[in-house]
């Protein structure tokens, strides 16, 4: 058992920031923390949202609650980029310069017109197998894996 207080958790952006707009499934937010972890990346989270000190999020993230800075939809600025299923600029190939802010919607749901106006660009992780779309958590974790690899590239 552990007990720590809210208002010492992480908070602020990194260069790197998956937002996440009204994921509500505690487990996927928690594993994109674990991912954002793993990639030096931070996570903005909308309302709608699964709190991430809920027991489920908490135990997803491994621990990486603590390590990873957390801020609300719109603080992170840089480019904002919609990761959509199908139809988008396919990752590898997405011209990237600066902050990125990659923008991942709730698995049924996936983002609204609304939000989808706030992004530069719209961007599809390719899926030569033919399945019809991949997890929201596995997508995010792609996605920085991407922007990782770039880094190393340069």
């Amino acid at each position: 058992m552990a007990v720590f207080r809210r208002d010492d958790l992480p908070r602020g952006t990194r260069p790197a920031t998956l937002a996440l707009w009204q994921v509500g499934d505690p487990g996927n937010v928690g594993t994109l923390l674990r991912a954002a972890d793993a990639f030096g990346a931070g996570v903005a989270l909308s309302e709608g949202c699964a709190d991430p000190t809920g027991p489920k999020a908490v135990r997803a993230s491994m621990g990486s609650l603590f390590g990873v800075p957390l801020s609300h939809f719109d603080e992170p600025t840089g480019m904002r980029v919609a990761l959509v299923p199908t139809g988008g600029i396919v990752l590898p190939e997405l011209q990237l310069e600066g902050d990125v802010v990659l923008v991942l919607g709730a698995e049924r749901e996936g983002l609204p017109a609304e939000v989808l106006e706030r992004c530069e660009e719209r961007a599809s992780i390719p899926q030569p197998g033919g399945g019809e779309s991949l997890n929201v958590a596995m997508a995010g974790a792609i996605a920085l894996y991407e922007l990782a690899r770039r880094q190393r590239a340069a």
